[in-house]
């Protein structure tokens, strides 16, 4: 974790917020998220499995809770370290969404959701495990579409995530040659 203080942390997070005005300008959709004393820019290329993941899980989340908003590709901030992220899913309170704000605070997020993409993958199995929880959201699912080693839950599995349970035999892996 590099060691900035407030007031490179709040130019960092100033910087950070002029290219994500920039990014919305342009034709192709553009992430930009700060982690340790980095600004990372990269390009939003989406494919179609990726897109229908996140749609079926955001309305398993909103059936069971309607009282919350599941946003997609949403810029979130934490205004006490200064980290941006632009998750694929953020779960939050409909009470607890400002529209007026340019990011959704990270400490108002109830959970967040990654769908791992092969040009992404170790961002979100390594790099937003550490970031999310210093960012105070209290719960992170990680959905792969390929995994190399064991892990708990396999495709067609249902998952307990806090108080959602997700199916996940809906979810369409990445063909073997992508």
């Amino acid at each position: 974790m590099a060691d900035l203080t407030p007031e490179q942390m709040r130019r960092m997070h100033d910087f950070a917020e002029q290219l994500a005005e920039l990014a919305e300008q342009q034709e192709d959709r553009w992430k930009v998220q700060t982690s340790d004393g980095q600004i990372t820019l990269t390009m939003a290329g989406r494919t179609t499995p990726h897109g229908l993941n996140l749609v079926r899980l955001r309305r398993q989340i909103e059936a069971q809770t309607p009282e919350v908003m599941a946003l997609s590709n949403t810029n979130m901030g934490d205004p006490l370290t200064g980290l941006t992220k632009v998750p694929d899913l953020m779960v939050i309170a409909e009470e607890d969404a400002d529209d007026t704000a340019k990011v959704v605070n990270s400490r108002d997020v109830l959970m967040v959701i990654e769908v791992v993409s092969r040009t992404n993958s170790l961002t979100d199995v390594r790099d937003k495990l550490l970031d999310y929880p210093r960012m105070g959201v209290p719960l992170y699912v990680v959905v792969g579409t390929r995994f190399r080693k064991t892990v708990p839950y396999a495709f067609g599995d249902t998952v307990t995530a806090g108080c959602w349970t997700l199916d996940t035999s809906s979810l369409k892996s990445y063909p073997a040659d992508w």
